[in-house]
């Protein structure tokens, strides 16, 4: 078995992967000051539940934008599951170009998603994910990752309106039904719905006119259904996207150091 995990900033989502499958998934709060041990006591509880041995787990990989969390995750990998983790970073094969200026600024987990989304969606296509930001990935028809947006996710637009304007509520954020609302908690969630509708839309509209052609357009992460209800450009949600491009990367890796293996010693 496979063990995968995307750390985000507010959430750290793990799946476990038997050959293709997804067997189990789980998403959890992403809490910088755990030790290994209460990750690993908590992860291996999981398990129990779900009834899977962690002695069958033959590989970890990571993707991570939390830097301080790495050495903790590596440590959960070697002492409760046995395995060196795979951070998805510099010297990983992707099997896709990143043609941006810094290509070590982009986020794993967005090199992840690219990566995931051409191979089962084909490309030019992109990926919206909705996470603490809502980020934006466009992927060309030869499958290079060509840049994309980073925007303001819904979250921290519902935070901020709340922190700093006293007399605001929290709200759950959902569609209202109708956009001119009758009361403060449907003129707040208006706003943080059908702005972020509107926003994607237009986003997507400006990315598809600069990719040309008729991109494919693929949402993931925590909002991504309840926006893509409204969205015009939306055509997939794919709850799993991330996970799924760690086991691609995986076993891109595997194959790639299988082939090293048997070089001869002459060629390397």
């Amino acid at each position: 078995m496979l063990l995968t995990i995307d750390v985000g900033n507010t959430n750290t989502v793990l799946g476990v992967f038997r050959g293709e499958e997804l067997v189990a998934h789980w998403r959890l709060t992403t809490a910088r000051m755990q030790t290994v041990d209460e990750y690993g006591v908590l992860t291996r509880n999981l398990f129990t539940l779900q009834e899977l041995d962690p002695k069958e787990v033959s590989g970890v990989i990571i993707s991570s934008v939390v830097p301080p969390m790495n050495w903790t995750l590596s440590e959960l990998a070697k002492v409760y599951f046995g395995q060196k983790a795979i951070f998805v970073e510099a010297g990983v094969k992707t099997g896709m170009a990143v043609l941006v200026d810094n290509p070590l600024e982009v986020g794993a987990d967005r090199i992840v998603n690219a990566v995931a989304a051409f191979q089962k969606y084909g490309g030019p296509c992109i990926v919206v994910d909705f996470g603490t930001a809502i980020t934006f990935d466009a992927i060309s028809a030869k499958g290079e990752y060509l840049g994309g947006v980073i925007a303001p996710g819904l979250g921290i637009a519902s935070d901020a309106l709340f922190s700093r304007a006293a007399k605001l509520p929290r709200v759950e954020i959902k569609d209202p039904g109708k956009v001119i609302g009758t009361n403060t908690v449907t003129h707040m969630q208006a706003g943080l719905y059908y702005g972020a509708v509107d926003m994607v839309d237009g986003m997507l509209t400006r990315m598809k006119t600069e990719l040309g052609g008729k991109p494919k357009v693929i949402a993931t992460g925590g909002q991504a259904k309840l926006v893509a209800k409204g969205s015009k450009h939306i055509e997939q949600t794919d709850d799993f996207l991330t996970l799924e491009g760690l086991r691609i990367i995986w076993e891109k890796n595997q194959v790639a150091d299988a082939a090293k293996k048997h070089e001869p010693k002459a060629a390397r």
